[in-house]
């Protein structure tokens, strides 16, 4: 079956009460022993008292620090961001953290950036939030020639680089994937024409993401690149039980078949990556719930899902 479906990945445990070292030792083992592909985090640097944010937001780990930690304690699995908001950080220092990332992991890294979308995210960074879409793309560019320039110049709008060597450059070649996320189809487009792929959110409508797969295709079409070599990545919030839910019944939550079945229609749709993300679920992190109980989720998804069962 696994033919049919999207490689499968798995939220490292990076917020909420869950996030602990021992427990992220523990998730990251443990999908590495059952063949899991990757591993992500992602990043919230706020929780502004006057933002409608998940709770699950309210306590996050640094995701970068979150992967150089687990980098240490497995050998193959893949490690990922999903996202970080790259005008928060200028291009120079996020080349030199991702580039060591990918140097510490011996070359497992895929770097999934954002944009962002929280004004007060954006005060605090000092970062101007009005043409966040032009900042966007000359950020990518800087970034590509961080990686791949030696000695590197870069003179932009908004990021200038002297001419400079920066080592130590990326274990990946030219340098490591690049996804990005965003909803709007100008953003869309831009994971087709300049990334590596495409990341959805945990908010889109995963029966319909067949038009944003489309969309980012498009933008590589346009940029004369093979729209079937693009990766989209989706998160997903899983829901595993016993029994049918019914007719109420949305994407990812039901019986493990149920859920298998959901995953093959998001392969139909385009989708080549989908990674479960518990942080977000909440079995795991709502008020209230024992982490003994959190746990024993975690092992029962992990293990139901484990894409040496699923073949």
């Amino acid at each position: 079956m696994t033919g049919d479906l999207p490689q499968l990945g798995f939220g490292l445990p990076i917020a909420g009460s869950w996030a602990t070292p021992g427990t992220m030792r523990r998730v990251a083992r443990r999908a590495e022993e059952l063949g899991y592909a990757s591993l992500w985090v992602f990043q919230r640097t706020l929780f502004p008292v006057d933002a409608d944010l998940d709770p699950s937001h309210r306590t996050v780990l640094d995701p970068l620090a979150a992967l150089a930690y687990v980098a240490g304690c497995t050998e193959r699995i893949g490690l990922g961001t999903a996202t970080i908001c790259a005008p928060f950080t200028a291009p120079a220092l996020l080349a030199k953290s991702m580039a060591s990332l990918d140097v510490l992991s011996d070359g497992r890294l895929t770097v999934g950036l954002g944009m962002g979308w929280l004004p007060q995210e954006y005060l605090t960074a000092g970062v101007p939030f009005a043409r966040r879409g032009a900042r966007m793309e000359e950020y990518l560019h800087c970034l590509h020639a961080l990686w791949t320039q030696d000695p590197v110049e870069f003179a932009g709008e908004f990021y200038t680089v002297p001419r400079s060597h920066v080592a130590p450059l990326p274990v990946q070649r030219p340098h490591p994937p690049v996804l990005l996320g965003g909803m709007a189809a100008p953003a869309l487009r831009r994971a087709g024409r300049l990334a590596e792929g495409w990341i959805g959110s945990s908010g889109h409508d995963l029966t319909r993401i067949g038009a944003c797969v489309e969309t980012v295709r498009d933008g590589a079409r346009a940029a004369g690149r093979d729209p079937q070599a693009v990766r989209i990545l989706v998160r997903g919030v899983v829901d595993l039980v016993d029994r049918d839910p019914g007719r109420q019944r949305r994407p990812l939550h039901g019986t493990r078949d149920q859920v298998l079945d959901d995953l093959g229609a998001l392969r139909a749709q385009g989708v080549t990556e989908a990674f479960f993300d518990l942080n977000l679920s909440p079995r795991v992190n709502a008020a209230g719930v024992e982490r003994a109980a959190a746990l024993a989720y975690v092992e029962q998804v992990l293990a139901t899902f484990a894409p040496a069962t699923t073949s």
